[in-house]
């Protein structure tokens, strides 16, 4: 029993460049962000904000990385 699933091709494209440039962004400007995320006060969600963003994107790149490569998870007979 095969599906003819679309494969996520773009979707692991965009958001593998996506994380790539946000890398490469928040590492350039390091002096920046930790001016930032030690001030205290509201500036502490800045961290959160920034790992739930990563957290996301690299989520998503991965998923559809694991997509194209076939794995799946099982189906299960009940």
């Amino acid at each position: 029993m095969s599906t003819n699933k679309k494969k996520p091709y773009g979707t692991a494209a965009i958001t593998g460049a996506l994380s790539i440039a946000s890398y490469i962004v928040l590492f350039s400007n390091i002096d920046s962000v930790m001016d930032y995320f030690t001030k205290g006060g509201y500036y502490a969600a800045f961290p959160i904000m920034t790992a739930l963003y990563f957290s996301f994107i690299h989520g998503t790149f991965a998923s559809s990385v694991i997509s194209l490569i076939g794995l799946e998870p099982a189906k299960s007979g009940h």
